[in-house]
């Protein structure tokens, strides 16, 4: 249930990423280049990541905190993006702070938060991906482990000359072991 609720979030802050400004009457021509590149794009990485933690439900591991943590600091992130994201209307580039705040100078911080927030978004994601794939993933057997598997209990590898040593011996009589 989880993952279906983090690919729903994912789909609506990409449409808000891509298209929000429409919302505040701001819309403009830059929405068609954003759709494809930044909506499309952060929907599918949401619903990867929301089916890498269905996985790791199913496989009955537990999704550590370090996920949640990464996808909420990158929902917050989208969110701050979509609000400074510009848009070109009448020839002048707007975003939604600067559409509220109605000044230039707003219009060129918000075009100077808006790259770093969704560039932060976007590799938080992919971190959330990461995070999540290696939770889902079986531990790895300790070195012990496997070399218990290998080579008996005691995890020592007979030495090879030794093992030489023994069948040379198996062949000789008794007595002449014991000198």
């Amino acid at each position: 249930m989880k993952s279906v609720f983090v690919a729903v979030i994912g789909l609506v802050l990409a449409v808000w990423m891509s298209a929000g400004r429409w919302f505040f009457g701001i819309g403009g021509s830059l929405t068609w280049w954003y759709v494809p590149a930044i909506g499309l794009t952060y929907a599918v990485l949401l619903a990867w990541v929301a089916h890498r933690m269905a996985v790791t439900e199913r496989r009955g591991r537990r999704l550590g905190r370090s996920v949640w943590v990464t996808l909420v600091l990158s929902w917050v992130c989208a969110i701050g993006f979509g609000f400074t994201v510009p848009d070109n209307v009448g020839g002048e580039l707007v975003s939604i702070v600067s559409h509220a705040a109605g000044s230039q100078f707003s219009a060129e911080m918000s075009i100077a938060l808006c790259n770093p927030l969704g560039i932060i978004a976007f590799a938080l994601a992919f971190f959330t991906l990461g995070i999540a794939i290696a939770n889902g993933k079986d531990p790895r057997p300790e070195e012990d482990e496997l070399l218990d598997a290998a080579y008996g209990e005691d995890g020592m590898v007979p030495h090879p000359l030794v093992h030489e040593a023994r069948e040379a011996r198996a062949g000789e009589e008794p007595h002449a072991r014991q000198r």
